[in-house]
């Protein structure tokens, strides 16, 4: 079902375009993971608030009892608010940028109120949606939390805690070296290119792979494959690595004998006092998709962030230990980042403990996702954003020209209100 038409958000609208609607739907509105139609653009729309239909999946257990009430006082200015993208001379407004950014559910907060939220393409304020690689920055601050507990030490081997891992590429990396993403492994993750090592480790995840399927059966086994870059040494280059992650997620819960899902719970999501449970897709042998797999409630994912944003606390209750808060704000090497020339428009920014740190003057940083996932947070603007999405483009670098300024617009009007 591959469709060449780039479709305005309009037009890709899954409510108009009725998929999987009727009993049984009609066969050209049938998607399917199976077959891989389930992402492919315009039904990657309906499929990212539904992901539950598509793979099996694990839950991520939610508060019962002391849910937080979010305090809302709309500012029907934003809408208004101007910028310029950085690929185009003309200024767009903020209510004009939402439509370009094929945004399903965006919510502002500022100083702990919700001064902004809007709904499209059949999200609602209730529903739950991928984030995508987002997930990457969640298994990050589980990580910066075991650190601050000193159950994880972050300049031991990767192979310390992992001793299946000593005859791979990640032999002699340390963890902090797969937290910031600068391991030298072998592994491209360009989906364009039908070669890169990403489909491979997708299809070890696959729980509808055929049955001819030689290769390893599930991720953990797949990281069991992976060989080291030729010529190069962990530590002196950023490159953004979805395996990376997939290690991370292993060694915490080769730690904790915890499953992420049952460690974000615990450690998060009831502490936090969210309202409704969150999940992640599992691979066939029933392991959370640390990388990519998490699916969630936009107002819970406000409310993370506004915790991140105040140090951990909510409420004056500390949430999680404030230096894994502040920890994953402090950024990594910027030389490595800017070496790897992989995201050549984000000048100066950095990667630590799998967050995206802009090094910007309101020291500014953000967790990010294929086809327009974000957390977006700014100390100095007080200022917390969060977006999901279904752009039919899926690398950010095609996205952040829109983005990043649109964000910084939004930091300025606020503080500006303030003045």
């Amino acid at each position: 079902m591959k469709n060449t038409t780039l479709l305005n958000a309009y037009e890709s609208n899954p409510i108009n375009l009725k998929w999987m609607n009727g009993f049984p739907p009609e066969n050209d509105k049938i998607v399917s993971a199976a077959d891989g139609t389930f992402f492919d653009f315009p039904a990657l729309r309906y499929s990212v608030n539904h992901m539950r239909e598509f793979y099996p999946t694990r839950n991520v257990p939610a508060s019962k009892h002391s849910l937080y009430h979010h305090k809302v006082k709309l500012d029907d200015k934003i809408d208004e608010v101007k910028f310029i993208p950085w690929d185009s001379p003309s200024a767009i407004t903020w209510k004009e940028s939402l439509d370009k950014n094929y945004t399903d559910g965006i919510i502002i907060v500022h100083k702990d109120k919700i001064v902004y939220e809007k709904y499209f393409a059949g999200l609602t304020q209730q529903g739950l949606h991928s984030a995508m690689s987002v997930s990457k920055s969640f298994t990050g601050l589980l990580a910066s939390i075991l650190i601050a507990e000193r159950e994880i030490e972050p300049c031991k081997l990767v192979t310390d805690y992992l001793p299946e891992l000593k005859k791979t590429g990640f032999a002699e990396a340390t963890v902090q070296q797969v937290l910031d993403m600068t391991t030298a492994i072998q592994y491209s993750e360009d989906y364009t290119d039908p070669k890169a090592e990403i489909w491979d480790f997708s299809e070890a995840g696959n729980p509808f792979r055929p049955e001819k399927y030689k290769g390893p059966k599930n991720y953990y086994e797949y990281l069991q494959t992976v060989k080291k870059e030729h010529g190069n040494e962990h530590g002196k280059l950023f490159g953004y690595k979805t395996i990376n992650t997939e290690v991370m997620g292993w060694i915490i819960s080769r730690v904790t004998g915890k499953c992420i899902t049952e460690l974000l719970s615990q450690k998060i999501w009831i502490p936090l006092g969210t309202t409704y449970d969150a999940y992640y897709q599992v691979d066939p042998s029933g392991k959370a998709f640390a990388g990519g797999g998490l699916n969630l409630n936009l107002r819970d994912m406000a409310l993370f962030g506004m915790m991140i944003l105040n140090k951990g606390k909510i409420n004056d209750t500390q949430i999680i230990p404030e230096k894994a808060a502040i920890e994953i704000s402090k950024g990594g090497s910027k030389e490595a980042f800017e070496k790897s020339k992989e995201y050549p428009k984000l000048t100066n920014w950095s990667y630590h403990n799998m967050w995206w740190i802009t090094n910007n003057a309101n020291g500014a940083f953000m967790a990010r996702g294929v086809h327009g996932q974000a957390i977006y947070i700014d100390p100095t603007a007080q200022m917390v954003i969060v977006r999901f999405a279904s752009h039919p483009l899926s690398s950010n670098k095609l996205l952040d020209p829109l983005s990043i300024p649109a964000y910084q617009a939004i930091a300025s009007y606020l503080i500006s209100k303030e003045n």
